[in-house]
């Protein structure tokens, strides 16, 4: 099914713009959250109530919040009760500009400066519930970008990799990453940053129960399904510049040891545009993957 709209999410240009961000919009958590709670789905006034009481966060924002996870379930781009929880729980305010922080919940990507921006809640919602991450699952996020997508990860695992190519851009999510954890939410330890080019993963930490990709290209990477762990699942934008299919890629092993590859597309033939995936050259960036 053809898709309404064409959302763009850079994994390119970025710099330290901490200082622009909405870092007083939430008050100090009251406890670390124990993974076996969480906020009540029965209705708003009881999720911003149990928010405002465990989580010290603003009615506003969860009443935006609340009323966007209304639309993904309409939607259909979240579907299970783990990522609905993960999706409420995290403060998307928090990881957009002042100048947009009023528009957080809003449908689309917004800028968070520099050229970069944070992905639509719709997006990352249907992205992340596609690859069915378990707690204790190890996954690598290729694209930091914003941190939202990490952050989201990390009420589903306690096991969140993420890798950026711009250094700046790297500094400043950790640095947004570091005062929130200051700040209460203790969950955010769990995310491990990394600075370097994502079409090779991290094959330090490899092998990895999952993977998500937040760039376009026109193929998967060989060193990201070498990386993805037998049984394993990700997720990717494959395909020509600024139409790309949002593939599931399940590795398959077989009883007697052998690996398959299973691919579908999780728009049903829709399509999306991101930029390109990437490369580190001698000199730094220099150009994409696509083609290699």
């Amino acid at each position: 099914m053809a898709l309404s709209r064409r959302e763009l999410m850079l994994c390119g240009a970025g710099g330290l713009v901490s200082a622009a961000f909405a870092t007083s919009a939430a008050a100090k958590v009251p406890a670390p959250l124990n993974t076996a709670d969480g906020p009540p789905l029965t209705g708003k006034s009881e999720y911003i109530q149990w928010m405002q009481k465990n989580r010290g966060e603003a009615a506003d924002f969860l009443g935006q919040r609340w009323d966007r996870f209304e639309q993904l379930i309409a939607h259909k781009d979240v579907w299970d009760t783990s990522n609905k929880r993960a999706y409420l729980l995290t403060p998307r305010e928090r990881f957009v500009t002042k100048a947009n922080v009023a528009r957080a919940y809003e449908w689309h990507y917004l800028d968070i400066g520099y050229g970069v921006t944070i992905t639509g809640p719709h997006t990352v919602a249907r992205m992340t519930n596609s690859i069915d991450v378990r707690h204790g699952d190890k996954v690598l996020e290729i694209g930091t970008g914003s941190g939202y997508q990490s952050a989201y990860l990390s009420y589903l695992t306690d096991k969140v990799y993420s890798i950026e190519i711009i250094k700046p851009l790297a500094a400043r999510t950790r640095g947004i990453y570091d005062g929130l954890i200051a700040e209460g939410y203790t969950e955010y330890k769990h995310i491990s940053t990394h600075t370097g080019d994502g079409y090779y993963g991290l094959k330090e930490e490899a092998p990895f129960d999952r993977i998500i990709v937040t760039c376009g290209i026109d193929h998967i990477p060989p060193p990201l399904l070498q990386q993805l762990r037998p049984n394993g699942i990700m997720v990717i934008p494959v395909g020509p510049p600024g139409a790309q299919h949002v593939l599931k890629v399940t590795k398959k092993q077989s009883a007697d040891g052998s690996i398959s590859v299973a691919r579908s597309d999780i728009y049903q033939g829709g399509t999306l545009s991101f930029v390109p995936l990437t490369k580190l050259g001698d000199a730094g960036i220099s150009g994409t993957h696509n083609g290699d």
